[in-house]
């Protein structure tokens, strides 16, 4: 965990993936692999991340309770879940995927889940995200562009976060007004950003 990192939070996610089983998101012929800590195949060349990224990622965003979260590359919802059950009923989560076959399938596994201040809709082909006035409080991409879109980094409140892996190094990008801050944590695999 990064230092000046909330223990409390980081406990958070823990107690999320737990409560939400990986395995309620992925195709039933995945499901006996879903304890493995690795990338699993969804469909359409599509993966659901390995648990140990979605944790370390959701550690760098930080969600507080409350916040208005879009979750980019939602895929089969399992990450739309997590930061549901981060942000509790007083805040909001959006998952977008452009698959719109995997983005309905995603979005039925979230409805399953009982957080309806979460949904996964499909996403706008040729267009990255979806801004909202005031901007979003956290960003979470699951796909890896080949260079940091400014078109996100625009779509963050003040305060806002955004960890996105950008050409296989995760970054973390904190927008304080105009300025921006951006770190670097590790080197992951991910698909491509459409």
């Amino acid at each position: 965990m990064r230092e000046g990192a909330d223990p409390g939070r980081a406990a958070d996610v823990a107690d999320a993936m737990r409560e939400l089983a990986r395995a309620r998101f992925l195709p039933p012929e995945q499901r006996a692999h879903a304890h493995e800590d690795r990338a699993l195949p969804l469909w359409h060349s599509q993966t659901g991340s390995q648990p140990s990224t979605v944790a370390a990622m959701l550690r760098l965003l930080e969600v507080p309770v409350g916040a208005r979260v879009l979750d980019v590359g939602a895929g089969s919802g399992w990450t739309t879940a997590l930061l549901a059950r981060l942000v509790g009923p007083d805040g909001s989560v959006l998952g977008l995927e452009l698959d719109p076959e995997l983005a309905a399938w995603g979005a039925g596994n979230v409805d399953a889940c009982d957080l309806p201040w979460a949904h996964v809709a499909t996403a706008a082909p040729g267009t990255l995200g979806r801004p909202v006035p005031g901007g979003w409080d956290r960003i979470l991409v699951s796909a890896a562009p080949r260079s940091l879109p400014t078109v996100l980094v625009d779509q963050l409140a003040d305060g806002g976060r955004l960890v996105i892996p950008v050409a296989s190094t995760m970054h973390l990008v904190v927008r304080r007004g105009d300025l921006t801050e951006v770190s670097t944590h590790g080197s992951y695999s991910f698909v491509p950003l459409r």
